[in-house]
């Protein structure tokens, strides 16, 4: 018979799941101005505003919701969002540098070359949506979930991540090169295509599926070479 040892080597062990936030925000006071630099957004709702280039850097956003918000080239560097929604919105070029996101839904958005990169992403939900070429180069995620979304080209270059799931997404031409993963949960992934860093997987856990997928990654990596005998 097995001692407690042996069967506690074999146990499956199970992936811890990333903590979802708890948004509830309170009543919300319309708001139609623009964007300021270090500016203080508290229980503002922003519905169908056109922040085309506008510069916030800096600012905090707490308890806000900005919905069908236009945001090509708005400057979000360094911003706090905290306990918010962004629903619909839409941009190219969004830069949110060094930005810190905390108890925030992203809800079907429709994004392309959003910069992230250095940004802090704690219980994150974006669900819905396409995102191309998302910009998390360094970026610290934990408690993230991409849910029914599409990420086409996503950049996880050295970023570090930490209980983070992909749920019913599609995830394109992805780059781990140079990531650190812990408890990373890529099995819900409907379509999982690594283009670079795929040595850099550890700390993920995948489905027997996606392993085959992958396996011309894998060799390659490897320096395996496939020929039909």
């Amino acid at each position: 018979m097995a001692n407690d040892g042996t069967r506690a080597t074999t146990r499956k062990r199970k992936v811890p799941g990333a903590r979802r936030p708890e948004l509830r925000l309170p009543p919300l006071e319309p708001y139609g101005g623009g964007l300021e630099a270090d500016g203080d957004y508290d229980g503002l709702e922003l519905s169908g505003l056109d922040l085309t280039g506008q510069s916030g850097e800096g600012s905090r956003f707490l308890d806000c919701a900005l919905r069908e918000c236009v945001l090509d080239g708005a400057r979000l560097t360094n911003a706090r969002l905290l306990d918010s929604l962004l629903s619909g919105v839409r941009g190219v070029g969004t830069d949110l540098a060094g930005a810190q996101l905390r108890d925030v839904e992203v809800v079907e958005a429709r994004l392309g070359g959003t910069q992230l990169h250095g940004a802090v992403l704690e219980r994150v939900v974006v669900r819905g949506g396409k995102i191309d070429y998302l910009n998390l180069r360094s970026a610290k995620l934990k408690d993230v979930v991409f849910e029914g979304c599409v990420l086409s080209e996503p950049d996880f270059g050295g970023a570090a991540l930490e209980r983070v799931e992909f749920v019913d997404c599609a995830l394109t031409g992805a780059d781990f090169t140079g990531a650190r993963l812990r408890d990373v949960d890529l099995r819900g992934a409907q379509r999982l295509e690594i283009a670079r860093g795929v040595e850099s997987l550890a700390g993920a856990v995948i489905s027997s599926p996606q392993l085959f997928d992958l396996a011309p990654v894998l060799a390659a990596q490897l320096g395996v070479r496939v020929e039909e005998s």
